[in-house]
């Protein structure tokens, strides 16, 4: 069997907060925030968490392609800020929309997780044994932010995106993958850690929120993700020039201007949606894929090539080659 990509949806929560609002919480500007990242607003949870956006994605999804929640026979969550250790986001989901009881996990691999998410999603699909699956990325990083730490907090957004996935034995959406991770660059970001505590120890110490070492993932995303890029293209037989779009994570837009200037291409074969919603980790790449199919940017069955790119903590990365 063969995995055809059906359908995309998005949630993003309704309270949108601006730079400017930023501005009276933390010794930043409004400048300040959109020369060095391209981001001017971000849309913040008043109280759903990661499983109601994602819930709530997975309904658009399924109203959009006309498909029940009865019909659904997997479902893939990556996030790194699930509600809970257990149980995992995924079922909570599958009992948010009324899906039967299916298998449902979490995959956490941080900004890359959507594309680990839809990789492992393609080769259940491929088993023969499963018709449909819902892949979903969602966030909420408003709850692991330092709201005084301006280095981070200003970049972050909460949303949840996914697409569908169908059985089919002619048409294939995937045609290449390459997926890497390296823990031994894993300090550059972190968050919610957890130390031993028992009746064997006596340190009681968390890192509840994110922190990142800007310039290490800044020089991290610049030399692998071209090389991620120029590798899932050229190993599927294919050049940089046939690539129709980029649906890349949406980290900050001067990393999207590197990588562009390391490919040799233009910036603006990168699709971007940065400005409105901030980095929103795992969901980043199916809200941007969503809008552009909902614009009419992209069209499913158009046969264009897409290459879906995303990068972040673990250290992780990775990138697919998608045929609408």
């Amino acid at each position: 069997m063969k995995a055809k990509i059906m359908g995309a949806g998005s949630y993003v929560p309704h309270k949108v907060v601006s730079n400017a609002m930023l501005e009276k919480m933390m010794d930043t500007n409004d400048e300040w925030i959109r020369t060095r990242t391209g981001i001017e607003t971000r849309h913040i949870s008043e109280g759903e968490n990661t499983s109601v956006l994602c819930g709530k994605a997975a309904m658009d999804i399924l109203e959009k392609t006309g498909i029940s929640a009865k019909e659904i026979d997997f479902i893939i969550v990556a996030t790194m800020t699930p509600d809970g250790l257990s149980p995992s986001t995924a079922c909570l989901v599958q009992d948010y929309i009324g899906a039967k009881p299916i298998m449902a996990f979490d995959v956490n691999a941080a900004c890359s997780g959507f594309i680990y998410a839809l990789s492992i999603g393609e080769k259940l699909i491929q088993s023969g044994t499963f018709q449909y699956g819902l892949i979903l990325g969602g966030e909420v990083m408003s709850k692991i932010i330092d709201w005084q730490d301006r280095s981070t907090a200003v970049l972050f957004g909460d949303g949840a995106g996914g697409i569908l996935l169908s059985a089919t034995e002619t048409e294939n959406s995937f045609l290449g993958e390459d997926i890497h991770s390296d823990g031994s660059r894993g300090e550059s970001l972190t968050a919610g850690s957890h130390l031993v505590t028992n009746f064997h120890t006596k340190e009681n110490l968390e890192n509840r929120f994110l922190q990142m070492d800007g310039r290490s993932i800044f020089d991290f995303a610049i030399r692998s993700v071209p090389e991620s890029i120029r590798t899932v293209v050229e190993s599927s037989n294919y050049t940089l020039g046939e690539v129709d779009c980029i649906v890349a994570h949406q980290a900050n837009y001067r990393i999207l201007q590197a990588i562009a200037k390391k490919l040799k291409i233009p910036v603006e074969l990168f699709a971007t949606n940065i400005a409105k919603y901030g980095n929103t980790s795992a969901a980043s790449i199916p809200i941007l894929l969503d809008e552009l199919l909902t614009n009419g940017d992209l069209v499913l069955g158009s046969k264009k090539k897409i290459v879906l790119t995303g990068f972040g903590g673990g250290l992780t990365w990775g990138s697919m080659l998608i045929q609408l």
